[in-house]
This record gives structure tokens, C-alpha cells and sequence, in this order.
């Protein structure tokens, strides 16, 4: 790679910051921030997940999550019981209005990513996948 050429790590994250600013500017409509997206997504395929694995399985601290649930529960998107069950960990649910407003933001989400990747062929949509997921793995060692 030339000097003149952009370094990977920069195309990775330009990549990345516009597919945000893409995203939270079609969300906004429905009301959500990316962020929001994230944990209304996760709470769907985890439910009862405790606020601290939410944050780390959307690359957030665990205060900033506090801070993202609260707009959420007070919209009736989650709900969070007052009390554990067991343990300390209070589980996160998505509420039927936190999964309708789920399945709106959805079909947006995928349209952005569909024009990210729309000048890829198949092969090289699965080729960059695999790449990516193995930047993952050797910065996850």
C-alpha cells in the first residue's frame, strides 16, 4: 500500500461512520438512534439479558446503557422489573410496542445496508464479510 493510499483501518471506519450517519438519519423518522436500534435488536434475540451484557453486545459502557434505557422504558419500548428475579442482574424485556416499533425499523436498517453493498458482486459481498470477520478475530486475540 502506497503512502497516498487510505489505510484500511481509515476505509473501515469511514465505512462505518457513514453507514451510522445514514442510518440514524432514516431512523430518526421512527423516533430511534442507531443505538436504540441496536439494543431494541438485541433485546429481540437475547430477552432477559442484564443491562451489562447488553452494553457489551452493543459497544456500550454500562452507564452509557442506563442513560439509552430509560427514554426506552419510558416510551413502553422495555421494561425492567424493579427487582431481580435472582442475582443482582435486573433482565431487559422488549415490550409487544418495542417489537412492532422493531419490526418498522428493520426493513430501513436493511434497505441502507442493501445500498452499501449494492456495487458488490455476491462474491465479493461474501469475500468482504469474511474479511471482516477476520479483522474481528485478530484484534479479538
Amino acid at each position: 500500500m502506497g503512502a497516498s493510499e487510505p489505510s484500511i483501518g481509515y476505509l473501515v471506519k469511514h465505512a462505518q461512520a457513514l453507514l451510522r450517519a445514514r442510518m440514524e438519519e432514516d431512523l430518526a423518522p421512527l423516533g430511534l438512534t442507531v443505538s436504540q436500534y441496536s439494543c431494541l435488536y438485541r433485546l429481540s434475540v437475547e430477552p432477559g439479558i442484564s443491562a451489562a451484557a447488553l452494553a457489551r453486545s452493543v459497544f456500550m459502557t454500562r452507564q452509557s446503557m442506563g442513560a439509552m434505557l430509560q427514554p426506552l422504558t419510558d416510551r413502553g419500548l422495555v421494561r425492567r422489573p424493579q427487582q431481580a428475579d435472582a442475582g443482582r442482574a435486573l433482565p431487559i424485556a422488549l415490550t409487544a410496542s418495542g417489537a412492532a416499533l422493531l419490526e418498522d425499523a428493520r426493513p430501513i436498517v436493511d434497505a441502507v445496508e442493501r445500498e452499501m453493498i449494492a456495487e458488490l458482486a455476491p462474491s465479493e459481498r461474501a469475500a468482504l464479510a469474511e474479511g471482516l470477520a477476520r479483522c474481528i478475530a485478530g484484534l479479538s486475540r
